[in-house]
């Protein structure tokens, strides 16, 4: 598993080919139809959005004059360790690891902190194939020549009951890749980043590195295909790198659709370097962020401009948690590590502010009025956008912004956070009134009443070691005053499956959070979301919930006299315990 598991992510390109399209190919030889494809994309539109925040802070913003790292992925909950591997030959590492990794995958050591957030660039291409079967082989088009289709066998194995059984499948592959689906009636080969040695490589000697010029070199290995990376040292610098494994392609095509693959003009012509890439560094506003969003807003009008780089190296697409940091970051010095962890956990919800002023506009300007809305709509009017235990507006926003979404469809082409903005102030507004009456139908149906406080419906749960939760409503939970991040919370906290409760269990965002100042000594604040070990009968299985709720952050001891004082228990390879 490790070495396929191992560009960097917690889930490689792969990931990203649709399964349902590989068995309608294999299986049965077909195209999925157009009705399934637009359901898969419709389903995971609505899913929890993944993603994770970044933000670097340099030492002429600070208290301490030293750069302070903002660490913050959101993935799934329980299977993220928080480890600190130390070796004799120059590891001294500390930060989370991902079930299968040998390496820690966002944290810092002593003089270099690295947080990896998600790009949106485009390092995945589809390419139709001219297929011809001529005297019992395979061989497609490709330019003035027909070259042979690689073939091959895999064998699946599985049970049945206790029986063991296998089925062979065949595949094929171009140049350009395994043959995935079909496009237009065409086979079509799915090209990606494989390069799963040399992705090892660099995902492990990154945290041996002592200051930007190493990092910067370990990062032209060029093989974490899924990742931006913000970046902090001892040095005092802070950097932002957009991506790392970026393909240069002809822009005359365009490569967010299947291209011709029999037109060689078409084909990848290896990577950008590092300094092609879209990079930023100490930037004079004295902070940068990432959070899944452009990086052409990354450092005020510092930031890289859109007009250096080709189209198919970013997205030029914001969103409310990008909007929301911004808005914290502006203006403001005299950072601590405690002050970062309070901006990283700010409750406003920039999102609301879009949508829910149109909602309370519709219904004042009905003639006729749904009495039972005046109560909800209120408490609504009432509101400041920021979400808490015991807001019952947070509630109604949140189910009002979810229902909207699955009941109405926007115009086509527009992002999330422009289909949001959207249903706030130019849907029909007897629309939004529709919309809201389901939402109060719903809280009354599911919780007796629509005046529910949101610690009531968002909760935490965690029953045994598995990832994927069985929740209960019956069963013991807590409440957790955090919000998704598709509203704009920074300290995400959201569901991406729920097991038919009617409350909402989080299983993804903060799972591990950092914030790491870097000076003549490192140091730094951690929080993990549940606790470290998987087992139930461990007091670590659930023991830093409440301070996770609370916001309550550990001290990291990361030098050894420190890790000595407040070691429960110690152990050496060889001995018996």
């Amino acid at each position: 598993m490790p070495m396929y598991f191992s560009e960097g992510s917690i889930g490689g390109d792969i990931e990203r080919i649709s399964i349902e399209k590989i068995k309608a190919f294999y299986e049965n030889g077909i195209e999925i139809p157009e009705a399934l494809d637009v359901k898969l994309k419709t389903k995971e539109e609505m899913a929890e959005p993944q993603g994770s925040n970044g933000i670097a802070i340099s030492g002429d913003l600070t208290e301490s004059g030293n750069p302070i790292l903002l660490i913050n992925p959101h993935t799934s909950f329980f299977f993220r360790g928080e480890v600190h591997m130390v070796s004799h030959e120059g590891l001294n590492a500390y930060g989370a690891v991902t079930w299968g990794q040998f390496f820690v995958y966002q944290g810092f050591n002593e003089k270099t902190g690295w947080m990896h957030t998600s790009t949106y660039t485009d390092v995945m291409d589809e390419f139709k194939e001219i297929i011809v079967d001529l005297e019992d082989s395979l061989v497609y088009q490709y330019g003035e020549e027909l070259r042979p289709v690689k073939t091959g066998e895999v064998i699946l194995k599985y049970k049945v009951g206790d029986s063991l059984l296998e089925k062979k499948l065949p595949t094929y592959k171009t140049h350009h890749g395994p043959i995935t689906h079909i496009v237009d009636g065409q086979w079509t080969a799915s090209a990606m980043m494989w390069e799963p040695v040399k992705a090892l490589e660099q995902s492990f000697v990154r945290t041996k590195k002592s200051g930007y010029k190493e990092f910067k070199e370990m990062m032209d290995i060029r093989t974490n295909s899924s990742n931006n990376t913000v970046y902090a040292d001892a040095e005092g610098n802070i950097a932002y790198f957009h991506g790392n494994f970026i393909p240069k392609r002809d822009t005359l095509f365009d490569y967010t659709k299947p291209v011709n693959g029999s037109d060689p003009k078409t084909d990848w012509q290896g990577l950008h370097t590092v300094d092609e890439n879209i990079l930023l560094l100490n930037p004079k506003n004295g902070w940068l962020q990432n959070c899944n969003s452009t990086p052409y807003t990354s450092a005020l009008e510092f930031s890289p401009k859109k007009e250096n780089y080709p189209n198919y190296m970013s997205k030029d697409q914001e969103n409310f948690r990008g909007v929301h940091a911004i808005e914290l970051l502006t203006g403001r010095i005299g950072y601590t590590i405690d002050s970062v962890i309070e901006l990283a956990h700010d409750p406003y919800l920039p999102a609301f502010k879009g949508l829910i002023p149109g909602l309370i506009e519709a219904y004042d300007s009905n003639k006729d009025k749904n009495v039972k809305l005046q109560e909800p709509i209120d408490v609504l009017r009432q509101w400041d956008f920021k979400t808490s235990e015991n807001s019952v507006a947070m509630t109604l926003a949140h189910y009002y912004g979810t229902m909207y979404s699955k009941m109405v469809k926007a115009p086509k082409g527009l992002s999330y956070m422009e289909r949001l903005l959207y249903f706030g102030n130019e849907s029909p507004k007897g629309e939004r009134l529709h919309v809201f009456e389901s939402v109060i139908e719903t809280l009354n149906a599911d919780f007796g009443t629509w005046n529910t406080s949101w610690g009531n419906v968002n909760r935490y749960q965690r029953l045994n070691g598995d990832i994927r939760q069985a929740f209960n409503d019956s069963l013991p939970s807590i409440p957790i005053g955090f919000a998704s991040g598709r509203w704009g919370a920074l300290a995400a906290y959201g569901a991406r499956y729920d097991n038919n409760t009617k409350k909402i269990y989080g299983t993804r965002g903060n799972s591990f959070v950092a914030v790491v100042e870097f000076g003549d000594r490192v140091r730094a604040k951690t929080m993990l979301a549940g606790g470290q070990s998987g087992d139930p009968n461990s007091p670590h299985f659930n023991d830093q919930i409440n301070r996770y709720a609370n916001m309550q952050f550990k001290d990291v001891p990361f030098y050894q006299s420190d890790v000595l004082k407040r070691a429960k228990e110690t152990y050496k390879p060889g001995e018996r315990k």
